[in-house]
C-alpha cells in the first residue's frame, strides 16, 4: 500500500470532484486493479468514496466530506499556521479566526515567535487605499487614480487590478493599465484620487513579478563613511562590501546603476559621507551641492 498514492487520490478527488479509474491510474502509473484496491483501502479508513458504472458514472467522493486534520503532517499543520500569522497584518480578523480554529483542531502549542507588520514605525498609514484596491482585486473591478510618475508628472490613470505585490519595504499593485495597453506596475503610495468604478473585466493571465531589467550602466564606487553613521551602512550594502578601519569609519567598495537618482541617495547620508572615487561622480556631486546651496543664496 503506498500511503503517497492515497493521499494523492483524495487531493485529486478534492479538486476534480469527479474522475476515473482508467484516469487514476495513467495519473499514478499503476494499473486499474491497483486503483480499485487503493479505493477499497480508502474505503475501509471511512473516506466516503462512490463509484458508478455508465457513460456518466465515475469515482467522486461525497458533497459532505472535509479533509481532516489527519491528512496533513504536524509540519504541515505548523507551516499552515506560520502562513496566518505572516498575511495577519493584511487581514486581521479572517487571520486571527482562522488562526485560532486550526489551532485548536490541531491541538497545537504555537509559539508567537512571529510578527509581520507592514506599517511604517514613525506614521500611522490609512489601510483604505489598500483595502479598496484588495476589494477591486477580488471583485475584479476597474480603478481609477492620479499616479505620479518616476518623472514627477501627474497623470490619470485606469485600471484592471490583478494582484498587490509587497516588494522592498513597499506595496505595489499589479494592474493591466488600459491607458498603456499592458501590465504596470503601481506603487500604492503615489496614488491620490483612488476610487473602484463599476466596470468590471474577465479573468486575465498575469505575467510573473520578475527582476526589472537595470537601466544606465553599472558605476563603480568607492565611498567612506563616518562611524555616526554606521547603522544605515550596514542597512543598505551588503556586507562583504564593507571594510572597517581603525578608526571606526567604513570604507565600502561597490557597484550602483549610473542613474539620475544615485547622487540624490548619495547625498541622504550628509556629512557623514565622502565619495573617494570616481572623479566623475564627485564634480556631479559638488555641482549638486552647488545647485542646493543656490537655492539657500537665492532665498537671502
Amino acid at each position: 500500500m503506498n500511503n503517497g498514492r492515497l493521499f494523492g487520490i483524495i487531493y485529486h478527488l478534492l479538486n476534480t470532484k469527479k474522475t476515473t479509474s482508467t484516469e487514476l491510474s495513467n495519473l499514478f502509473e499503476v494499473s486499474t486493479r491497483t486503483i480499485y484496491r487503493d479505493l477499497d483501502v480508502l474505503s475501509a479508513f471511512g473516506i466516503p468514496i462512490c463509484t458508478e458504472p455508465g457513460r456518466n458514472g465515475g469515482i467522486y467522493l461525497l458533497d459532505n466530506f472535509i479533509l481532516d486534520k489527519v491528512l496533513l503532517s504536524k509540519k504541515e499543520q505548523e507551516h499552515l499556521l506560520l502562513a496566518l500569522k505572516g498575511i495577519e497584518s493584511v487581514t486581521p480578523e479572517i487571520s486571527e479566526q482562522s488562526y485560532s480554529k486550526l489551532q485548536s483542531v490541531f491541538n497545537l502549542s504555537f509559539d508567537n515567535w512571529l510578527e509581520v507588520d507592514f506599517s511604517p514605525w514613525y506614521q500611522e498609514r490609512s489601510n483604505l487605499q489598500f483595502e479598496l484596491l484588495k476589494s477591486g482585486v477580488l471583485a475584479k473591478k476597474q480603478v481609477e487614480f492620479d499616479y505620479i510618475s518616476s518623472k514627477g508628472q501627474s497623470e490619470k490613470r485606469v485600471c484592471n487590478p490583478v494582484k498587490l505585490v509587497f516588494k522592498s519595504q513597499t506595496w505595489y499593485l499589479q494592474a493591466f493599465c488600459l491607458n498603456r495597453n499592458e501590465f504596470r506596475f503601481f506603487k500604492i503610495s503615489r496614488m491620490s484620487s483612488l476610487r473602484m468604478t463599476d466596470e468590471t473585466f474577465a479573468s486575465m493571465t498575469v505575467p510573473k513579478v520578475s527582476k526589472p531589467e537595470m537601466e544606465g550602466e553599472l558605476l563603480s564606487l568607492k565611498l567612506c563613511f563616518s562611524k555616526e553613521i554606521l547603522y544605515r551602512v550596514f542597512d543598505e550594502f551588503k556586507h562583504d562590501e564593507i571594510a572597517i578601519q581603525p578608526d571606526g569609519t567604513a570604507i565600502v567598495s561597490t557597484q550602483m546603476p549610473d542613474q539620475k537618482w544615485l547622487i540624490r541617495h548619495l547625498l541622504s547620508y550628509g556629512k557623514h559621507m565622502k565619495i573617494l572615487s570616481p572623479d566623475s561622480l564627485k564634480c556631479r556631486m559638488k555641482q549638486e551641492i552647488a545647485e542646493v546651496l543656490s537655492n539657500y543664496a537665492a532665498a537671502d
